[in-house]
């Protein structure tokens, strides 16, 4: 069965943790070709393009952060075509109703670049508080270097994309396996909300990793290799 991994807003990468795995990025990451406006119907539509391409007929999907985002927005429009499905530190929705909300996390997020930065000299800003005491040493500067590629017109869309999704009322539709993975001190998407989420999917199991943030396959990678793999083994 193919799994594909759904990066998050920063791009970051997988590495070698899935042999094997489609590591697929979201168009105008990596050197792909950006598409504008970037909306998850077509950020979806783009992933099954790509399945049908490489014939695959079910997926195993992977979504860290906006990724996991985009395997709910991606279940829910093709059911058919997924086998399993892992969400790993995201949200059924961005953020609250109030569109205040949206208004000042998109401030807050591209202050760095209104100020003049280059997506490298703002890659470590705009990862502040996502990695805890006690992550791999190695995490910060993978995640910033993964971040530093991204162009600044790419970044900016997805940030708006990002606060325009919403697929609360779809989590008791979802009818595969579930797998949701966490960090115990994820600030970005909150223990407490995936608790939630866990309880609204029907048959749906949840993984605290204990002291990780919000990115646990790069703060404490074995731990997290030993929350995914044998989901993905069953």
């Amino acid at each position: 069965m193919t799994v594909v991994l759904l990066h998050g807003i920063g791009g970051a990468s997988w590495g070698d943790l899935v042999p094997g795995a489609l590591d697929w990025p979201f168009p105008g990451f990596r050197g792909t070709k950006p598409v504008f406006p970037m909306s998850f119907p077509g950020l979806a539509a783009a992933l099954r393009a790509e399945l049908d391409a490489r014939g695959v007929g079910k997926a195993v999907l992977v979504g860290h952060s906006m990724g996991g985002m985009l395997a709910q927005e991606f279940v829910a429009t093709w059911p058919d075509r997924v086998a399993k499905l892992v969400l790993y530190a995201t949200t059924p929705a961005f953020g609250g109703r109030d569109p205040a909300f949206a208004e000042a996390f998109l401030r807050a997020r591209l202050a760095p670049l209104e100020g003049g930065r280059s997506m490298a000299e703002a890659a470590e800003a705009l990862l502040e508080g996502m990695f805890p005491p006690g992550s791999d040493p190695e995490a910060l500067p993978r995640a910033a270097a993964a971040m530093s590629e991204i162009p600044v017109e790419v970044y900016r869309e997805t940030v708006r994309c990002l606060t325009t999704f919403d697929r609360r009322a779809d989590q008791a539709r979802i009818a595969v396996p579930t797998l949701l993975i966490a960090g115990e001190r994820d600030q970005a998407a909150p223990l407490k909300t995936m608790q939630r989420m866990a309880d609204a999917i029907p048959g749906a199991r949840l993984h605290v990793i204990p002291g990780a943030g919000h990115m646990p396959h790069l703060e404490r990678p074995a731990e997290f290799r030993a929350a995914l793999l044998p989901f993905l083994a069953e």
